[in-house]
């Protein structure tokens, strides 16, 4: 996967695919200072992902300043990011595109689990076996 800084931010592209459907995200934070992962719910609607209100949890999305979003934090079966197949991984899903311009926020628990190594010398992200 292909790191690039726009406005100081790192930014990748990557796809999400959910049960045999996919989308290609291409304005994706990654926050090695966000605890969860994070997407916006207008972008998974389209490969079948909703916020569940019966089993997800309301969560605090906290950004820089302590401004605050809603989200919900659900188990997803059945997930793959890039080729890292993810088996009932916690998502959170809320309205980011529009007050922060991201299709989603890739954090530290999915850094940890896909054992991401960067490398800012060749702006690339490897994923560890």
């Amino acid at each position: 996967m292909k790191l690039q800084v726009e406005h100081g931010l790192p930014i990748v592209s990557l796809t999400l695919t959910h049960y045999n459907q996919s989308i290609v995200l291409s304005n994706v934070l990654f926050d090695t200072g966000c605890a969860a992962t994070v997407f916006d719910t207008d972008a998974l609607a389209v490969i079948g992902i909703y916020i569940d209100f019966i089993n997800g949890q309301a969560k605090r999305m906290y950004g820089v300043g302590g401004t605050s979003e809603i989200c919900y934090e659900q188990q997803i079966s059945d997930l793959c990011i890039e080729h890292i197949a993810l088996t009932d991984f916690p998502i959170q899903l809320g309205s980011i595109q529009e007050p922060y311009g991201f299709d989603g926020i890739i954090g530290i628990d999915f850094m940890m689990r896909a054992k991401c190594k960067v490398d800012f010398e060749t702006m690339a992200i490897e994923f560890g076996k």
